[in-house]
Formats: C-alpha cells, sequence, structure tokens
C-alpha cells in the first residue's frame, strides 16, 4: 500500500481537529454503525471542555490504496516544541487557515517550522460558510506570510482547498455555492501533492522517536517514523542515546495507528509511522538502529522552558479536608510521571517539601495544576516566574509576539495597559472599526495581564501571543499586580454582615458562608496596599427592638476565580491552595502580625 505522511497544522481554534474528525468520517475508516463522538481526537476531558489540542495525536486513513498518516497538532504557543518535531516525521503540511481570521501569529510560528523542514504545504481555508468569511483576502495573506518567511519561488504556487470541516463540505473555488459533501476533495489534493516518503527499505533501521507516550504496562513509548529499513518484534536492537553512549534493548511492542485505535503490528517499515515499546526511559530524539550498524539521525532540538513555579505540599489549616493525596512523596512521584511524556517538562527539587517545575506557559503548567487537582492532589503553588538566561554577559529574558484585535473604542486602554508592561508596538491595522495590534511584550509582562485585558475589553478582545526570542532584562515592576487584597485576620465562616460591611473597601471573592483562615485572601483592595479584615463577625444581638426596621443585607455578587485567573493574580510573597473542590488564594506567611512584620523589614530595605 502507498504511503502519504502529513501533519495539520494551524493557529488555535481554526478547526484542525474537526477537520481530522471529517476525514476519518470520508475515507470509510469507521464502520457504519460506529459511533464517533465530535473532536474524536482530543481524548483527554480538559481537552474536550476547553475545545483545545494539549498533545499531538497521531492517526491514519485507508484510502484509495493509499494509507495517510496524520498528525493533529496543538496550536497554543505553550505546545509548539511539538509542532516542531513533529515535522521530521511528515512530508507535506495541510495548513488550515480561518476564512475570516486569516493569518495570525501561530500560523506564522507553524508555517515557519513547516518551511524550515522543507515539507510541501496544501493551504486549507476552513469556515469557508461564515457570513463574515472573506477567502480571497485571507489567501493573499497567506501570500503575503510565505513571502516573508523567505519561501522558495516553487512554494508560492500552493494548493488551496476551501472548505467547511464543521459541515464537512469542501470544494477548490472560494464561492460558497460550489462547495460539495465530503472532503474527497482534500484527500484528492494530499494524493496528489504530498511526495511519497523517500525510503530506503533495505538499508539498514534508522527511526528516531519524535513524541513520547506512557502507560502502566510498558512503561515509556516512543512515536516517531521509520526513517530507513525494518523493524520487527522481539527483535535486538541498539539505541544511540543523546549523550553519545549506546543502550541494546528487545523490542517488546510495534504499535501502528488506524482510525482511533493503536493496533499490534509485528514489524515495521521504512516510511511507517509507530510506536515502539522495550526501553524504559528512551527519549525524544534518540536513534534505534540495527546492532552493529549504529548510525545516529541528528538530534532533535526540544524547545527550553520559559517559565517555573514551585509545586508543594498544601500547609494551609484545611490541608487534607478535601483531597486524598497530599505527601510530598505522592506529588513528587506524579510529577516525574509526568516527565515521562511530556519532554518540554523539567521538575527539580526545591526543599524537602516543595518541587520546581519549569514549562513552556502558564497553559502547559495550569493543566498539569487541573490534570492533578481532578486526581485527588492537594498542593500549593506560587506565582509563575520566567527563567533568565545569560547570554553574552547580558541577563535576558523570553519576549513574545502579541497580536491583539479589539474595536476602537478599546484600543487606547490596550496601548496604555502594555505601554506599562515594556510592550513596543511594531503595527497597527485599523479595518472598518476592528483594530489589529502588533506588540513585542517580555513574557513577564503577559503574566497577568489576559484578566485586565478581558476586564478592559469587555470580554470581547482578542489576544494571541507566542515565544519570539530572549532578549535584555526589561524594567523592574513589569508583571507584578498593582492591587492590594484584602485578607481574613480570623478563622470561621464568613458572615453577609460581615462582608456588607466591608463592600466599600474592594471587591469580595467570596460570599457568606465560605470558610476562611487567617491569611486567606478574600478580596481585592481599592487600594494599592494590602489590608487585614474580619469576615467572620457576626452582628451583635440585644434584646432591645430596634427602632428601625432590619433590612436583609443585599451584597455585591463576589468576583469568580479560575485556576488561571489565580495564577495571573497572585503575587510573590502570595501562593495558590489547589484541592479537588477549591482554588483559595493565600499569603505565604499567614500569621497576621508576622506578616505585617515581614512588610515592615522588606520596606526598609
Amino acid at each position: 500500500m502507498k504511503k502519504r505522511n502529513i501533519a495539520i497544522i494551524a493557529h488555535v481554534d481554526h478547526g484542525k481537529t474537526t477537520l481530522v474528525d471529517k476525514l476519518l468520517q470520508c475515507s470509510g475508516t469507521f464502520r457504519a454503525n460506529e459511533e464517533v463522538q465530535e473532536r474524536a481526537m482530543d481524548s483527554n476531558d480538559i481537552e474536550r471542555e476547553r475545545g483545545i489540542t494539549i498533545l499531538a495525536k497521531t492517526t491514519a486513513i485507508n484510502y484509495n490504496d493509499y494509507r495517510i498518516n496524520i498528525l493533529d497538532t496543538p496550536g497554543h504557543a505553550d505546545f509548539g516544541g511539538e509542532v516542531e518535531r513533529i515535522m521530521n516525521m511528515v512530508d507535506g503540511v495541510l495548513l488550515v487557515v480561518d476564512a475570516y481570521e486569516g493569518t495570525m501569529p501561530q500560523t506564522k510560528f507553524v508555517l515557519k517550522k513547516a518551511m524550515e523542514a522543507h515539507v510541501k504545504p496544501i493551504v486549507v481555508v476552513n469556515k469557508i460558510d461564515k457570513d463574515s468569511a472573506r477567502p480571497k483576502e485571507v489567501i493573499d495573506e497567506v501570500m503575503d506570510l510565505f513571502i516573508e518567511l523567505g519561501a522558495d519561488i516553487e512554494d508560492l504556487d500552493f494548493p488551496v482547498v476551501y472548505c467547511s470541516a464543521i459541515n464537512g463540505t469542501s470544494s477548490y473555488s472560494p464561492e460558497i455555492d460550489s462547495q460539495e459533501e465530503g472532503m474527497q476533495k482534500i484527500l484528492d489534493m494530499i494524493i496528489k501533492y504530498i511526495p511519497e516518503p523517500d525510503t530506503d527499505i533495505n538499508g539498514s533501521l534508522q527511526f528516531q522517536p519524535a513524541l513520547l507516550d506512557y502507560n502502566d504496562f510498558v512503561g515509556r513509548i516512543g512515536i516517531g517514523r521509520v526513517k530507513r529499513g525494518q523493524i520487527k518484534l522481539n527483535e535486538m536492537v541498539s539505541c544511540c542515546r543523546v549523550d553519545g553512549s549506546i543502550k541494546q534493548f528487545r523490542v517488546a511492542k510495534i504499535y501502528g495507528f488506524l482510525g482511533l485505535k493503536r493496533i499490534e503490528i509485528d514489524h515495521a517499515e521504512a516510511g511507517d509511522i509507530v510506536a515502539i515499546a522495550g526501553l524504559p526511559d528512551i527519549s525524544v530524539g534518540e536513534t534505534v538502529c540495527n546492532v552493529g550498524q549504529e548510525d545516529p539521525l541528528p538530534l532533535l532540538r526540544i524547545d527550553e522552558p520559559t517559565l517555573q513555579m514551585t509545586f508543594g505540599v498544601n500547609t494551609s489549616p484545611f490541608c487534607g479536608r478535601e483531597g486524598k493525596i497530599v505527601t510530598a512523596r505522592k506529588i513528587e512521584e506524579r510529577l516525574i510521571k509526568e516527565t515521562e511524556r511530556d519532554v518540554s517538562l523539567k521538575v527539580a527539587p526545591n526543599d524537602a517539601e516543595s518541587f520546581i517545575v519549569s514549562g513552556r506557559g502558564e497553559l502547559h503548567l495550569s493543566i498539569l495544576i487541573e490534570n492533578m487537582r481532578r486526581e485527588g492532589f492537594e498542593l500549593q503553588v506560587s506565582k509563575p516566574q520566567i527563567i533568565e538566561k545569560e547570554i553574552d554577559g547580558k541577563k535576558c529574558e523570553p519576549f513574545e509576539d502579541v497580536q491583539i484585535d479589539v474595536s476602537d473604542e478599546y484600543v487606547g486602554s490596550v496601548i496604555e495597559a502594555l505601554g506599562n508592561r515594556e510592550g513596543t508596538m511594531e503595527n497597527m491595522v485599523n479595518n472598518n472599526g476592528q483594530v489589529r495590534l502588533n506588540y513585542i511584550v517580555p513574557t513577564r509582562g503577559l503574566i497577568g495581564f489576559m484578566t485586565e485585558f478581558m476586564t478592559m475589553t469587555k470580554g470581547y478582545g482578542i489576544i494571541n501571543h507566542a515565544f519570539r526570542e530572549y532578549r535584555p532584562l526589561a524594567g523592574a515592576t513589569v508583571g507584578r499586580r498593582k492591587a492590594g487584597v484584602l485578607v481574613s485576620m480570623e478563622n470561621g465562616s464568613a458572615t453577609a454582615y460581615s462582608l456588607g460591611a466591608l463592600e466599600d473597601r474592594g471587591v469580595m471573592f467570596i460570599e457568606p458562608g465560605t470558610e476562611v483562615y487567617e491569611g486567606m485572601i478574600v478580596g481585592e483592595n481599592n487600594h494599592d496596599n494590602d489590608l487585614a479584615v474580619n469576615v467572620v463577625k457576626g452582628k451583635n444581638l440585644t434584646n432591645t427592638r430596634s427602632s428601625s426596621k432590619d433590612h436583609t443585607v443585599v451584597l455585591k455578587r463576589p468576583r469568580v476565580l479560575s485556576l488561571e485567573v489565580c495564577l495571573d493574580y497572585i503575587n510573590d510573597d502570595e501562593l495558590v491552595e489547589v484541592t479537588p473542590k477549591s482554588y483559595r488564594m493565600r499569603k505565604k506567611i499567614l500569621n497576621t502580625e508576622l506578616r505585617k512584620k515581614a512588610d515592615a523589614k522588606k520596606n526598609m530595605a
């Protein structure tokens, strides 16, 4: 059977995973009576809830005597390292672009990776059924992007397919009336334009894992493409390690892919995308070869982490109330297990009860925390910190490309906010009242900015960002919260009477009946200093009737904070307590008097 290996790349939410769904259905890979849910490739609960792809997924379909291996890649910048490594496994890409939004920061990032790997691109303009679709202008934007990235002349003559993945229609014309049922147009285009893998089946074996997976039965699994030769089940092979050493092992399992299934096979040959198990610590970029014929491929680059935070044992008075897994040993085991499948994650001990976890961004780390919370863990985490590097004797920090789309009434506020965060404007385009701003901003300046941005634009603004490069350190105060907080000075249950009396002081995060403890953050102060408050005080009752009728206390709705908002919100002297049922923000020093003394010392210094 002839082969085609492709990856589907795009900016987040441009429809990659939905498109894979339709390609699977159109190819006849599923049985007629097989029930397949939407976004079938997003198997993780969080992926389904948020509508995002977190980990790259591998599938394959049979179409007209061809086996088409498809890799569905993540669209978020935090998972961009996977996109880069996947380019070594494929011969072509489907670049999916939204028919209205056009090219976005991640479109540029993923296309750049594809062009560096010299793979053949096919442009798929998705969501053609939108009333606001502007396919011709979008193709011009894609052309400009190819030119900007230094494309060869032949690459500029890229084939284009127009489709509506959600409706399962496609055509070669931008006219909506020309759309036809099914995805055959895209599949035919893949067969016509994507080259067959350039392989040597009879040569010595070369297999290089680009992705990792893990299961409790066979341990770590390496997913990659057989570059040369053949690999057989139970065969003794050599692994050329990253450090230059060689380790021999027996191939315990070989898995192929078809539809949504991972199927056990007994051999694979050059051009196949497979997963192998047998070496417990196989790593990305290593090369599996025949014994005595070791010929390692060039190492794959793994993106270095740019943010780190401390994961520690929950030390609040509520420890153990809501979660079952609370010890440092269990937290460490879980973090180490995560590094088995996520090569972008680094874990190092901090002290006896905490660990420094480094990742690619806030989303990357917050998804790990969310998974642990759902598994029954209790932990406390610190504010994300950037990882500094020394380059040419200068301290440097990561900077990001930021693209913002807002209506023109909010532009002034956004420009002022990004100016305060050391952002540099590169471009500004006004299109019928909708303004697109392009900035370069230190990563530190984006920590805590999302919540402020959504409030500032009343939820209508769209912001996207992708890592650009390391540059010399920006201002010292970038990324710090300016507002102070209201901190509980007592333990107990919050009362409506106390909360009503404190409403003039700021915005509350809790409601009557919420259990609080000393040092827990219960609201945001109107001023820039922290204020210790009593939220558990009840009204003193006497046996004298009030001359005026008692009115029921009517409180404003408290501000509800998600995990990402909490991580954005806290300052360096604060932590987020995460349990299976709650997120609570707290001060590192819970005791009010000790905290005041520590603050006084810091101010004197």
